[in-house]
């Protein structure tokens, strides 16, 4: 009778097998077979209870047969049992140690249990059984992300897709993999392979506009994120995604849309608050920038420190701080610290004793700013203070528009005991002209607002004594400085921003691209022309020459995406005009 149950169960008539089994209990109730059946088809007819009862009767009747607990560790697991659910898959290896079935769901219970590096030995002993188990290698390259492990997880993928060629999944995670593993130009190649195999597949088709924006291609991602989104995508992320391809390319009332639309799904999204706020920013929208530029310290975008944390509350501008002392401090960049202490003087103004706290290389010049009363050094004992704030939230602070940007300049002034230049540079020989063409390359954007000197070379045709004032130069820059004679490097001279002040109170023109020295070069109010990408950053806004925050900056910016050279044509006619 038992024989015919299980035919019955294997061709699906569950009801057939199930009055089987009764029967062949009702002759013998200790039958192991009948009970773990019966155990199976409650199970699979969602009676959990009833189930897990019946096969704890088999195994008590034969406590030798793997499967029986297999099962009910299955039927556990659906209840949520997780503890005794582990116990009976981890005795269903014990004897049998290649049920590689089972080694996957033990690794499926460590993986609840956050207990990943144990569950990833799980799945990789059910694939060391079995290479050609696909769902080991899926489960074993998805764990490996979670632990960012991304070269081990694409070999899983890469396992995954050999075992069945037209996985989508699998190529888009490979996709992924590579592009964690900053292999950008591979991951597109991976996600456009998974959209053949799947075309309406939304992960992937979101995941192929991610990495053509990474690879600035912003063109072709677009149409890409648009199909996603036709086809039903959902993701927050795609619609940031869509709002960042169109503010590149120059499209900002509908990026602005697409911020919003991101919002609408989630609405703590920070990365979508950031970029609205650079959105908003850039078009001179300050009252709502500065508000969403909060959302900075959470968004992946933001800056790599995180938002300074003290028992002391934070200021923006609320309460009265007359015969307070508040604490300003940095993080964000040296450009930034550069930009926004000029509000220092405000905050003493209203009545506070003003500390601010800076990096190393900005000591000695800040010491000369204004309502300043005391300045540490980051890593130095803070002394007591009442509130603190972040420079780069000054603006907010002060509510800072267009029109009322702090205009006194110079705001900084050359530290008394610097170094003297004169003798370094020698009589001069036409106008003194400095030149800096990069900046840090761990910025975010650097590949855009950095440019090597080579590009610059047609300025030396002119009649003038040009001085490097850049600091570490890329090795192949550092070749041609080293090849050329008409170009003096102060580079390895700058010990200090003190140092770099002092050297261009002697320079006539400052030519850099966007670095902290055109914010040294703007707060000191010195000549300065500033190379700016196709889409710059907030603070130089939109189609303007000039800049509300320094007066003494020319801005020169490129016409189309990622072109130097008409930019450089464009500074050497400007010095011809200025020479005759």
């Amino acid at each position: 009778m038992y024989d015919a149950a299980l035919k019955s169960f294997q061709s699906g008539r569950l009801d057939v097998a199930e009055r089987r089994c009764r029967k062949t209990l009702a002759a013998d109730p200790a039958h192991a077979d009948a009970l773990h059946l019966l155990g199976v088809i409650y199970g699979t007819t969602n009676r959990l209870d009833l189930g897990i009862d019946s096969i704890a009767q088999a195994v008590r009747s034969n406590p030798t047969n793997p499967d029986y607990f297999f099962n009910l560790g299955g039927l556990l697991q659906r209840q949520n049992r997780f503890d005794e659910a582990f116990k009976s898959f981890n005795i269903a290896v014990q004897l049998k140690p290649d049920y590689g079935r089972a080694w996957i769901r033990l690794g499926d219970l460590l993986t609840q249990a956050q207990q990943l590096d144990d569950a990833l030995l799980s799945y990789d002993r059910a694939l060391a059984l079995d290479a050609g188990n696909a769902e080991a290698a899926n489960k074993s390259g998805r764990t490996l992300m979670t632990l960012h492990r991304y070269d081990e997880a694409l070999a899983r993928f890469d396992l995954l897709a050999k075992i069945s060629p037209d996985n989508a999944e699998a190529l888009c995670e490979m996709g992924v993999c590579l592009f964690q593993l900053k292999r950008p130009e591979q991951a597109v190649a991976h996600f456009r392979a998974a959209i053949e195999a799947k075309p309406d597949f939304m992960n992937a088709l979101h995941n192929l506009g991610s990495a053509l924006i990474e690879l600035k291609r912003f063109g072709e991602a677009l149409p890409v994120l648009d199909r996603a989104i036709a086809l039903g995508a959902t993701f927050a992320e795609t619609y940031c995604n869509r709002g960042i391809c169109l503010d590149w390319m120059m499209r900002r009332e509908e990026a602005l849309g697409s911020y919003r639309n991101a919002l609408v799904k989630k609405p703590d999204y920070a990365d979508a608050h950031w970029n609205l706020a650079l959105n908003r920013l850039l078009a001179g929208d300050f009252k709502t920038g500065w508000v969403e530029a909060e959302w900075r310290w959470k968004s992946s975008a933001g800056p790599k420190q995180r938002q300074r944390t003290f028992a002391q509350p934070l200021w923006l501008g609320r309460e009265p701080i007359e015969g307070k002392t508040l604490l300003l401090h940095t993080g964000e960049g040296l450009g930034d610290a550069l930009q926004f202490c000029r509000y220092a003087p405000h905050a003493a103004a209203r009545g506070a004793r003003v500390v601010l706290e800076i990096e190393p290389p900005l000591r000695g010049l800040l010491a000369t700013l204004e309502g300043v009363s005391d300045i540490v050094v980051q890593g130095e004992a803070l002394p007591p203070f009442d509130y603190h704030c972040a420079l780069s939230s000054l603006p907010l602070a002060f509510d800072t528009t267009l029109e009322t940007i702090p205009s006194t300049i110079p705001y900084l002034s050359i530290p008394d005991d610097t170094r003297d230049w004169r003798a370094w540079l020698g009589p001069a020989k036409g106008p003194r002209i400095g030149l800096v063409w990069s900046g840090n390359p761990d910025h975010s954007n650097d590949r855009n607002r950095s440019i090597g000197l080579e590009k610059l070379l047609p300025l030396l045709d002119l009649k003038a004594q040009f001085v490097s004032l850049q600091k570490d130069p890329r090795p192949h820059d550092s070749a041609i400085l080293r090849e050329r004679s008409d170009i003096r490097d102060a580079g390895p001279e700058l010990k200090s921003f003190s140092d770099s002040a002092a050297l261009l109170s002697h320079i006539d023109l400052l030519i850099t691209v966007d670095t902290s020295m055109a914010h040294l070069a703007g707060a000191l109010g010195r000549p300065t022309w500033l190379l700016l990408p196709y889409l710059p950053d907030w603070r130089w806004l939109l189609d303007r020459d000039d800049s509300p925050w320094y007066p003494s900056l020319r801005l020169f910016r490129q016409a189309d995406e990622a072109t130097w050279p008409p930019v450089v044509q464009r500074v050497k006619e400007a010095l011809q005009e200025m020479a005759t």
